[in-house]
């Protein structure tokens, strides 16, 4: 994958679109990897008696994706420099994650080109995730 270079960057430019299926392996999984043993993360019996029709994804496992959607972009020179999150609806098992973005600033920062992404991520349900990128670019 070629990197993004800072000068190709056009304010209001979208971002290819990401699309995860939300398997019950890809919860699990991303709640093991961060440590997060909750039952509403990997146990259905034990997620439905607090109240939830499934498992669902951590927020450690969405901000992964905000952060893969937006390095799958811009490539390997760049770097990320902060990530703002919100969450809404929850990620159930079953359902399908979609990313979307859009360049929203651009501009330099000493001697580092920044550029702002805003990330939304949507199920069937409504927005799961918000999300405000800054990443230093080439």
């Amino acid at each position: 994958m070629a990197a993004i270079r800072f000068v190709e960057v056009r304010i209001g430019e979208p971002l290819p679109p990401l699309v995860v299926a939300v398997t019950p392996s890809v919860i699990v999984a991303g709640a093991l990897a961060s440590g997060d043993f909750e039952v509403v993360h990997h146990d259905v019996p034990g997620a439905r008696a607090r109240g939830t029709p499934d498992i669902f994804m951590n927020i450690l496992t969405t901000n992964g994706y905000v952060q893969r959607f937006v390095n799958d972009w811009a490539g390997p020179g760049a770097r990320i420099r902060s990530v703002a999150i919100r969450l809404g609806v929850p990620n159930f098992a079953g359902d399908t994650l979609k990313l979307s973005g859009v360049v929203r600033d651009k501009h330099t920062e000493g001697a580092e080109h920044i550029v702002e992404l805003a990330v939304t991520g949507t199920n069937s349900i409504g927005e799961h995730v918000a999300a405000t990128v800054r990443m230093a670019l080439p």
